[in-house]
């Protein structure tokens, strides 16, 4: 089977693989973990695109040259203008594919900071990145089963080794999966996300910017660099390893103040007119300034704690986030001004002159901080959802040197033949510092256009092949066409799930709560978790906060029913018991 290899099941190596279904090009997706979808199912404001179909309905005037100056002033002297014309230039393209190809809602667009219009699109419900990734991965798995000649998926498979030729050209990957080593042949595309979690002995984070080294981080622990480390060891060059982006808001845990992985509130919180106070009760930044310079006013300013708090109006627009985090313990809502003055142990008086500073800011249009783009006036007589903010290590700007076509470069700055990179593990596409909403864009972006690269590259190497018997083409079709990869584990067809008959009250449920035995129950039935722990694409944090309870209303909230048969069948060990 004539094939390319696509590393990584987040968003990049999902819509890389779709597009290469699409130019007829046959997909082996290798994914270190049993669940797919990476860092991606995290985003949570949404994905960029200039000039879509949702902003033209809305009357919104953007267009791609505005999109690529913002991305550059963001960028700053790290800008690479080829990478940003790409990014930019086919985003309202990448948000109308998601739309038309599977039927997502991303009608709703926001302005977040750095952005000088509304362009970060979500839909009404649940986190736009969970949305996004699942409607692709579930996709990709039906193909699976219904097409397995053209589609296999390879779960806990871990690339260790970049296969080339004499010339230097990559034709295939050396893994590991079962504890057992394996070689598939074919181009390669790279999609496994940054090095935001790298705390190994290799680490990149460590080696290139050590002063962020204790930060906690919103990352999976699957995120380690693995793409960047075997590319740079098949003669790859890297860019812009030390830009590190550092976001504002990571949610502190009230009972777990120092947890090493924090959940991130979304810039969105901010967007919909969320404001940041310090804990004297005052503003001290432009709340909707780029990522790394409201950090740094954090830091700056050091009267801690940091609250992000949102009026009745913002928690209104962004209802569902506020839900969520309630629900996780991470944010508390108050019924009046009273209420939270009293959560910052100030005088109402306070808060009350905090609010009409703000307000006249918003009449006049001038604000101490430079902000420009206001969300209304507020009340202290309203209710208000409050939470406690630190900074986070979140995104690795860089990353592989890739050229406009994916194509991932050596030192020497010449492509290498069967090579190509997309997301996170790219490097160069956003410069000193990466606009909210743009991860999950430059995923669908370069992943299709990688995905395009590929399908080209692998339609050049079959027809040099069929002209020419030997040499390095021929060889590496002979290898793609002679060596098939073995049959991947896929998905059960949903609905069926495991027949069980175990029937518990919820008082059984409750004694379940260690990680080493967490049971949880969800739409009436009990599910035994704790060999899915390490396998949950949120981390293990976010099942364990539901330890020995009911989780049915969080878990509607963020999953489609189908969820548990296709993903965790084997988990259901019975029903509630009823009384």
């Amino acid at each position: 089977m004539v094939q390319v290899i696509v590393v990584g099941g987040g968003l990049a190596g999902l819509s890389a693989a779709h597009t290469l279904l699409e130019r007829g090009a046959n997909v082996v997706l290798l994914d270190k973990q049993s669940f797919m979808g990476g860092n991606s199912t995290k985003a949570t404001s949404g994905i960029n695109g200039a000039g879509t179909m949702s902003q033209q309905l809305l009357g919104i005037p953007d267009n791609a040259k505005i999109f690529f100056d913002d991305t550059k002033r963001s960028a700053r002297d790290l800008a690479r203008d080829d990478l940003i014309r790409v990014l930019t230039g086919r985003s309202g393209d990448a948000v109308n594919w998601l739309q038309d190809k599977f039927g997502l809602d991303l009608s709703k667009v926001a302005r977040l900071g750095g952005h000088s219009h509304p362009r970060t699109h979500r839909g009404d419900a649940q986190f736009p990145g969970m949305v996004i990734t699942y409607a692709q991965m579930e996709r990709l798995e039906d193909l699976a089963v219904s097409t397995p000649e053209h589609v296999k998926i390879l779960k806990k498979a871990r690339a260790a080794k970049l296969l080339s030729d004499d010339s230097g050209a990559v034709i295939g990957v050396e893994y590991v999966q079962n504890g057992k080593k394996d070689s598939i042949y074919g181009p390669v595309i790279l999609a496994t996300g940054g090095y935001a979690a790298d705390f190994t002995d290799t680490s990149l984070l460590k080696k290139y910017r050590p002063d962020l080294w204790d930060l906690p981080t919103t990352n999976g622990d699957h995120c380690t660099g693995d793409g960047q480390k075997l590319a740079l060891e098949a003669g790859a060059s890297a860019i812009d390893l030390e830009k590190v982006q550092v976001h504002p808001t990571g949610l502190v845990d009230p009972k777990e103040p120092e947890a090493k992985v924090k959940f991130l509130a979304a810039e969105a919180l901010r967007g919909v007119g969320g404001l940041l106070l310090d804990n004297t009760g005052s503003r001290f930044v432009d709340e909707l300034q780029h990522r790394d310079f409201v950090t740094g006013k954090m830091w700056e300013n050091k009267k801690y704690p940091i609250r992000l708090v949102l009026n009745g109006k913002a928690s209104k627009e962004i209802e569902w986030h506020c839900k969520h985090y309630v629900g996780r313990g991470l944010m508390k809502r108050f019924e009046n001004g009273d209420e939270l003055a009293k959560e910052f142990g100030l005088p109402p008086a306070v808060l009350k002159k905090t609010f009409e500073n703000y307000n006249q800011s918003v009449r006049t249009k001038k604000d101490p901080f430079g902000k420009q783009y206001f969300q209304g006036e507020w009340s202290y007589d309203d209710f208000f959802h409050v939470a406690v903010m630190t900074p986070v290590l979140h995104y690795t700007m860089g990353g592989l040197e890739i050229d406009a076509e994916s194509r991932v470069l050596d030192k020497r700055g010449k492509p290498i033949p069967g090579l190509f990179a997309a997301g996170e593990v790219a490097g160069g596409v956003h410069g000193a510092n990466r606009l909210g909403g743009s991860s999950l864009l430059g995923c669908v972006v370069f992943g299709r256009v990688s995905g395009d690269s590929a399908a080209a590259y692998l339609l050049q190497a079959t027809s040099a092949a069929v002209q020419k018997a030997g040499g390095r083409l021929g060889a590496l079709v002979g290898q793609v066409g002679s060596t098939s990869a073995p049959a991947a584990a896929q998905p059960t067809a949903a609905p069926a799930g495991k027949s069980v008959s175990g029937e518990y009250t919820l008082e059984d449920v409750a004694k379940h709560t260690k990680k080493d035995d967490v049971w949880v129950v969800v739409n009436g039935q009990v599910l035994d978790v704790t060999k899915f722990l390490p396998d949950h694409p949120g981390g293990e944090k976010a099942i364990l906060l539901y330890a020995g309870r009911d989780a049915t209303e969080e878990f509607n909230m963020l999953h489609d029913p189908k969820v548990i048969p296709r993903y965790a069948p084997d988990a259901v060990i019975g029903s509630v018991k009823k009384s």
